[in-house]
């Protein structure tokens, strides 16, 4: 597979300098910045992703005319949560 090119990113000299403070033994500010990306691509699916379900969702919903309170997801939620601390703490 071929490569491509970014285009060429102007950042503040303070922005530059914390950027390579931070880099990882052997990193590269190139590598960095391909990571970033890599990484803010695959949040940016994700959040799309839970967005469309979402939508979906809430059309299902009012196409059948069945709601869950939010008492009732919160309570739910709240026994899941409990059930993996009690899980948690007997390890």
């Amino acid at each position: 597979m071929k490569t491509a090119t970014m285009p060429a990113l102007r950042v503040e000299p303070e922005l530059r300098q914390a950027a390579e403070d931070i880099l990882l033994p052997g990193e590269t500010l190139s590598a960095f910045v391909e990571d970033s990306l890599r990484r803010n691509v695959a949040f940016r699916r994700t959040q799309q992703e839970f967005i469309a379900r979402g939508l979906a969702s809430r059309d299902a919903a009012k196409e059948s005319g069945e709601y869950v309170s939010a008492q009732e997801v919160l309570g739910k939620l709240s026994a899941k949560l409990e059930k993996a601390r009690n899980k948690s703490s007997t390890k």
